[in-house]
């Protein structure tokens, strides 16, 4: 039961950095949702957005992020 409650403190605090981290992008003006490669479509009153780039971008910075998380955890 400790290990859980590990587990949960440690995804608690990565998520609390990971929103700490979206709202300074936000305040920064970072082009997130504007990259080169997201699609927006928009016809009529139809509007479609697919970010595509900006989640190929947060995927790899999240999988970097996450490696290392674990190989520290792991000395």
């Amino acid at each position: 039961m400790e290990n859980l409650a590990r587990v949960l403190v440690i995804l608690g605090l990565v998520l609390v950095v990971i929103g700490g981290l979206v709202y300074l992008a936000a305040r920064l003006n970072l082009p997130l949702g504007r990259l080169p490669g997201d699609i927006h479509v928009q016809t009529g009153n139809v509007t479609c957005f697919f970010p595509l780039a900006t989640m190929i971008l947060l995927s790899i910075l999240l999988t970097v992020g996450l490696n290392l998380i674990i190989r520290l955890l792991n000395k």
